[in-house]
């Protein structure tokens, strides 16, 4: 656990209050030195699986969202599926999205279920952003915890009528910049420009941060820039693809990025008045997993509870953002789990 008196200790000028009071973050979960995204997704899984929700033998689908991947092949979800011990006649596949990727993932599943290809898929998310990160780079260091959650999603036969009036999730509304890519990334390591002696330098990008090539860079003004121009307009095509109006929502779940991105979206999305969850002082931001975290933790708190519905939006590297409704369960809101109805 990597806490703020940690980070005091490191960079000259902060003290542990300072860093809460902006960023909203105590703490952050690290995943040990041998310990991997696929590592954690597993975990995840498992717990999942511990709370009968469901059993192994019920998966027939399985989509795992990483961008810490154990290989560059084979695919992380069929080691995964073994580890699961699920069964061989499955479907499994990874896909790479970040901070947007419990959006994109949950539009993937619901398309796996209304297809007829899969009955009950298991959605995994799972970073260990902090290996990309160099210890000396206060603009990403105190921001990232390694983390993963598990969604079920089954499909449930109802009537056409009754899946238009009230469907289980969605509909979606999505976004792509790449002219953007170069805002969030680790520029050295696949075939672009692999590691070598000189992507290992480390270098003071003059702002008091160090990293290499190899590490991970982060404009944070470039970034926070396009979360205020992007989302606003995002929630609102959504809201109208549904003719729903801010205040129709019962909860509103976004990408966990920082305590200050946070309250400055709400305050520009015009959700002041909404509820509207921002917490992540034990976690940090935990990329695509931030989103089902921070749900569980609202049902916790009795910010999201049976029947309610919620709109989550997630945005980031890429750039990509994304947003959808998820209508929660009268029985299993409690349990990090979302059905489909179709």
């Amino acid at each position: 656990m990597l806490r703020n008196s940690d980070l005091a200790e490191v960079f000259v000028g902060w003290t542990a209050e300072k860093i809460s009071n902006k960023l909203g973050i105590d703490e952050r979960p690290v995943a040990a030195k041998s310990e991997t995204a696929l590592d954690l997704g597993v975990q995840a899984a498992q717990k999942l699986f511990a709370r009968g929700v469901c059993i192994p033998e019920d998966i027939d689908f399985l989509v795992f969202c990483t961008q810490s991947p154990d290989y560059f092949l084979p695919t992380s979800a069929c080691v995964m599926q073994d580890q699961l011990g699920l069964r061989r006649n499955i479907g499994a596949i990874d896909f790479n999205q970040g901070c947007s990727g419990y959006i994109y993932g949950l539009s993937l599943c619901k398309g796996l279920i209304e297809s007829g290809a899969a009955q009950t898929v298991l959605f995994v998310t799972a970073e260990t952003y902090t290996k990309y990160i160099n210890n000396n780079d206060r603009s990403t260091r105190p921001l990232f915890g390694d983390g993963a959650a598990a969604t079920l999603l089954r499909g449930i036969e109802v009537s056409a009528e009754e899946h238009a009036a009230s469907p289980g999730i969605g509909p979606f509304e999505f976004g792509t910049d790449g002219s953007g890519a170069n805002m969030l990334i680790v520029p050295a390591g696949a075939h672009r420009l692999p590691q070598s002696a000189e992507t290992a330098v480390e270098e003071n990008d003059g702002r008091g941060n160090f990293r290499s090539q190899n590490q991970l860079f982060m404009n944070g003004q470039g970034i926070f820039a396009f979360a205020i121009d992007e989302i606003p307009p995002l929630i609102d095509r959504l809201l109208a693809k549904v003719s729903k109006t801010r205040d129709d929502i019962d909860c509103y779940v976004f990408h966990q990025a920082n305590k200050y991105m946070l309250l400055r979206l709400q305050e520009m999305c015009g959700l002041s008045g909404c509820n509207f969850f921002n917490d992540i002082r034990r976690i940090g931001n935990t990329v695509s997993s931030s989103i089902p975290i921070a749900m569980v933790t609202a049902s916790e708190q009795r910010m999201l509870n049976p029947g309610d519905i919620a709109m989550l939006v997630g945005f980031g590297v890429g750039l990509s953002w994304g947003a959808t409704l998820v209508r929660l369960p009268q029985s299993l809101v409690r349990n990090p789990t979302a059905f489909l109805r179709r």
